[in-house]
């Protein structure tokens, strides 16, 4: 079964998404899943080198305080899925197309549902700056995969294709994420595993 996540990884829902994606999957021991990550970005226009948290949340809700309620309940909802979220560690809102780009190329030797989950925990747990070529080597090299090979996958060419799916959002009138599409079937939101679960078994019968 195929199945497509549209998510973005400064998107602590979508790392939350994911974990709950991946426990409904465990139902289902039999079954042959493929999982395509497609790249969304939560901030089209962010610069290439990122801008500082406060700056961006400044930006996005008006300063850390109106944000926080928000955060709370993510911080809350992350914790019962045992992620433990450390926002304060996070300094930089990165512009997030290269960690699209190597969990695009982890896809070919089939470690990017691994290199995804490891990006979510570079980032919301230990604050690091993922939109940094360097950071994103070093996790790619943790699962094996050439520094030099990762470097040249990202090019512009692979880059152009990173934001060519903006458009195909927007014609899905994808406003948030995560967003899952499962066999016939559109998921929106980090919905519980349970109810992953459900719309899976449904398409499988």
């Amino acid at each position: 079964m195929k199945i497509k996540v549209f998510a973005d990884t400064i998107c602590g829902w979508c790392f939350i998404g994911q974990t709950r994606l991946n426990k409904a999957l465990e139902a289902f021991p039999e079954t042959k899943f493929e999982i395509e990550h497609v790249p969304f970005q939560l901030n089209t226009d962010m610069p290439k080198e990122g801008i500082e948290r406060s700056e961006y949340l400044e930006i996005k809700f008006g300063g850390k305080e109106l944000a926080q309620p928000m955060y709370d309940r993510m911080i809350e909802e992350a914790k019962k899925e045992n992620l433990n979220f450390d926002l304060d560690k996070i300094k930089k809102t990165p512009n997030t197309v290269f960690s699209h780009l190597l969990i695009k190329l982890a896809e070919q030797s089939s470690v990017h549902i691994e290199i995804k989950e490891k990006i979510y925990q570079s980032y919301f747990i230990n604050g690091l700056d993922i939109g940094d070529k360097e950071i994103l080597i070093n996790i790619g090299k943790k699962f094996n995969i050439n520094a030099d090979v990762i470097n040249n996958f990202f090019n512009s060419k692979n880059i152009e294709e990173v934001n060519s799916y903006i458009p195909v959002a927007r014609e899905k009138k994808i406003n948030g994420v995560p967003f899952f599409e499962i066999g016939t079937d559109v998921i929106s939101g980090a919905q519980s595993s349970a109810n992953l679960k459900d719309v899976i078994k449904s398409n499988l019968s």
